[in-house]
């Protein structure tokens, strides 16, 4: 295992999942890059936490279902630890590794504050780009997970976010968190409401405090939740770029 030093502009990685094959790829491939070095390896989500603890990597890569602890729980502690410090690009962010048939999964993985999830059989380019979007502090929700993730469980299961109303918001937060959800960016969002960028910043860090959201996936989740966006409202696809970027 590595120290806990950061070389400037260097990802650095935690992978854990109980497939050793798995894991041996993903740690090979990702250490074949000059920007990223796996700093970790765990096969269940128990050495996760211990080890995201002791290295405070910038980035956790957990699978989903894992023995011990599984990865939503697993991501539900070391992201409660992350605030106690983490590299010198800030607090560990959790990108999950699932496949289509453990969507309920990805739904509390959302809640519990994962960034971003990666199919298992992700291509390489994928896997990489899906690492940097996260490590970067953004949200990366692919179609092919959301479509399905919001269709099925967001009006079918009792949301593990804290319970709120639309009324804790002005008339704008509200608006804003819309366009959130409809995967507007920050720029696009100014332009509509015709506001500033820095604006749209303000909107968004007063909203998240209210709403103690973790970022713009739970974001997502919270407008769903309070009735500001409609499943059927449109395409889930067409709602949720692959990366969206966080509040400055």
């Amino acid at each position: 295992m590595i120290g806990t030093e950061k070389e400037s502009g260097v990802i650095r990685a935690l992978v854990a999942d109980d497939q050793a094959v798995v894991r041996t790829g993903f740690v090979n491939l990702l250490n074949t890059q000059e920007d990223i070095e796996v700093v970790g390896e765990a096969e269940d989500g128990v050495q996760a936490v211990r080890i995201a603890a002791e290295m405070r990597p910038d980035l956790a890569l957990l699978d989903i279902r894992m023995p011990h602890k599984n990865g939503i729980e697993a991501a539900r502690e070391i992201l409660a630890g992350a605030g106690a410090g983490a590299g010198a690009g800030g607090a560990t962010k959790v990108l999950m590794l699932t496949t289509f048939g453990l969507d309920e999964y990805v739904y509390d993985a959302l809640a519990a504050g994962a960034s971003g999830f990666l199919l298992k059989d992700a291509t390489f380019p994928e896997l990489l780009h899906a690492v940097r979007v996260v490590a970067a502090g953004n949200a990366l929700l692919s179609p092919e997970i959301t479509k399905r993730v919001i269709g099925e469980f967001v009006h079918a299961r009792v949301s593990r976010l804290p319970v709120h109303s639309v009324g804790e918001l002005t008339a704008r937060e509200a608006e804003v968190l819309t366009l959130i959800a409809r995967g507007l960016s920050n720029a696009e969002i100014a332009s509509r409401l015709t506001i500033t960028d820095h604006t749209v910043k303000t909107h968004i860090n007063r909203l998240f405090a209210k709403l103690e959201l973790r970022d713009r996936a739970q974001a997502v989740i919270m407008a769903y939740e309070l009735g500001l966006v409609r499943v059927g409202a449109g395409s889930a696809e067409g709602l949720f770029p692959r990366s969206t970027a966080p509040p400055q």
